[in-house]
């Protein structure tokens, strides 16, 4: 392979998405009303808040929510809701990361994918508490300086100077072949 004379390759530095990773998870959280439930009406998860942390090859969700279960007590005459605000750290891993990163400038996010959700809430063993199953998801990236490699051409870019290229934007392209699959996945 022959290399043009006139090119030449310059490193960039710039802020580009350098890590990324994704962790569903299925959690257990025991709370203990103040009277001991019979049955339970209803479960549901509120207030979902948190924040991303930079950790090694990884990236902390940090947060809290609050658990809100409605149950009867007293064999089934009489009614409550019951509310208990949990904490939780997420670490989820960076499936992929650039190396050549540098880690004094990365920034990170997370965004809830699958906002904490209540898939199952039952009378404990004992009798005096209900188990809450949670299932929740985050996507994280990590943002960073790093160099990137470009080619440069030496006399400048004059290869449209003397051609006449028509670059006619407002035409109304054919869209209908396009494979909206494929596209998606050049997405995520």
């Amino acid at each position: 392979m022959s290399i043009d004379k006139d090119l030449q390759c310059r490193e960039i530095i710039t802020k580009a998405v350098c890590g990324k990773g994704r962790k569903f998870t299925h959690v257990s959280h025991n709370v203990t009303p103040p009277f001991a439930p019979t049955s339970i009406l209803g479960a549901w998860i509120i207030n979902n808040q948190f924040e991303a942390v930079h950790a090694g090859e990884g990236v902390e969700v940090v947060g809290t929510y609050d658990i809100n279960i409605w149950y009867s007590y007293d064999r089934n005459t009489k009614t409550d809701v019951a509310k208990e605000t949990v904490s939780y750290v997420e670490l989820v891993p960076l499936s992929y990361l650039d190396k050549k990163h540098k880690s004094a400038t990365a920034e990170v996010a997370a965004i809830a994918t699958q906002e904490p959700n209540c898939v199952e809430a039952s009378v404990s063993a004992s009798g005096d508490s209900v188990v809450i199953r949670v299932e929740r998801e985050f996507q994280v990236e990590m943002i960073a300086e790093t160099k990137v490699c470009v080619v440069v051409c030496r006399n400048g870019c004059n290869d449209f100077d003397d051609k006449h290229v028509d670059f006619d934007d407002s035409a109304d392209g054919d869209f209908e072949d396009l494979d909206a699959e494929l596209l998606e996945d050049e997405l995520d």
